[in-house]
């Protein structure tokens, strides 16, 4: 078996193995190194015999992982093999996921219309979730494992028992589809952000809308709730908040845009806090840590950012032109996922990328994790399931 190789010799040591032939080079103005790799047979133990060709070293092969080097750039990359992959779980693509604290239970949303809560170890289905008129954009699991919130293109907000399956709270007042979610803290208020420009916050045992915590005037497409640096200034309430607000001082709401701009808007005062203008549309944002941010556009930029100077960012990820669809803090670095099929992990600890394989082409629209176990969802309509404990 032999697979074309394609190195990128850019910041991000980026390494892309493909085993369907030829691969263009989606950004023409880095330099891009191709070569092969050739499967010569197995070990006796089942782990392949790879060789690759001039220029390009092969690292260390398990049965689910191959390194490969390219000592003239100083790049390298391991790809990692899904452990297993659920095919059963939804008929079309699947557009989100979310794993439970505990790790044992997985909840998605698919283009089939369903909403399903499944066991993680096997894709068992658990609970169909009925009540949404339309798609489901989004869903997640509260902190307690117990709970779920999604939010649809009918423009409601819902919270469901992962015991029983029954929609206990709905909440309406955005005018046009849910886009994304986002809790803070244990889950007495919760946030959503719409197509309308709006981010809300809802307190969960009213069953009430405690304000616009942003109008936009232009899509929300994602949101991300952090505690703030000390350092920052968050502004002051022009009123004082309402007693149902539970956790919302000293927090940094994100919001990405449509209009190319990432916002942020501290959480309890309203008031903007920072604000940025990127190459293309924000699809996504998440924190690092309380000062570091990352944000990924339409045109396949990573920004990573510090809250307290914005002006420039510290870097720009590219890798492809595909847009970044999915960002998750992990461990000392991120999970981003782009509409190309690629999904990729970065962090400071190694002196190498890690790439999750097997989409191939086909848009990974969010990924999720639980201790060292990583879930990616495929418009091809499989979850699959990466261990990392063996690196």
């Amino acid at each position: 078996m032999a697979a074309t190789l394609r190195i990128q010799s850019d910041w991000s040591r980026a390494l892309r193995w493909e085993q369907n032939g030829p691969f263009l080079c989606p950004c023409p103005w880095k330099p891009t190194l191709y070569g092969s790799v050739t499967r010569r047979g197995l070990s006796s133990d089942g782990v392949p015999d790879i060789v690759a060709s001039e220029g390009f070293v092969v690292g260390e092969v398990t049965k689910k992982s191959i390194l490969i080097s390219c000592p003239h750039e100083n790049v390298s990359t391991k790809f990692l093999a899904p452990y297993t992959s659920f095919s059963r779980i939804h008929q079309k693509s699947i557009t989100c996921l979310d794993i439970s604290s505990g790790g044992g239970l997985g909840v998605s949303a698919s283009t089939d219309g369903t909403m399903k809560i499944w066991q993680a170890a096997n894709g068992e289905i658990r609970r169909l979730l009925e009540g949404h008129v339309y798609d489901v954009n989004c869903c997640r699991f509260f902190p307690s494992g117990l709970v779920v919130l999604s939010g649809g293109m009918d423009a409601q907000l819902k919270i469901w028992s992962a015991e029983d399956a029954s929609c206990v709270v709905t909440f309406k007042g955005h005018k046009a589809g849910i886009l994304d979610t986002a809790i803070v803290d244990r889950g007495r208020n919760v946030l959503s952000c719409s197509r309308d420009g709006t981010a809300r916050l809802w307190d969960c045992g009213k069953s009430a809308c405690l304000g616009v915590i942003a109008d936009c005037g232009s899509p929300v497409n994602g949101i991300a709730v952090g505690a703030a640096d000390n350092s920052l200034n968050l502004g002051t309430p022009e009123k004082p908040p309402s007693e149902r607000e539970v956790g919302t001082e000293g927090k940094i709401l994100l919001l990405a845009q449509e209009d190319k701009k990432l916002q942020g808007v501290g959480l309890q005062s309203r008031q903007p806090v920072f604000l940025f203008v990127g190459s293309d549309a924000f699809n996504c944002c998440t924190f690092l840590s309380s000062t570091y941010i990352v944000a990924g556009t339409q045109d396949g930029n990573i920004y990573q950012l510090d809250v307290r100077n914005t002006n420039a960012p510290i870097q720009v990820i590219h890798r492809s032109g595909a847009p970044v669809l999915s960002l998750l803090p992990y461990r000392d670095g991120f999970i981003a996922s782009q509409g190309d099929g690629t999904c990729f992990i970065v962090q400071q600890d190694l002196d190498y990328v890690l790439d999750l394989t097997e989409a191939d082409c086909d848009p990974v629209y969010k990924v999720a994790s639980w201790e060292k176990e990583i879930y990616t969802c495929c418009r091809d309509g499989i979850v699959r399931r990466y261990q990392l404990s063996d690196l």
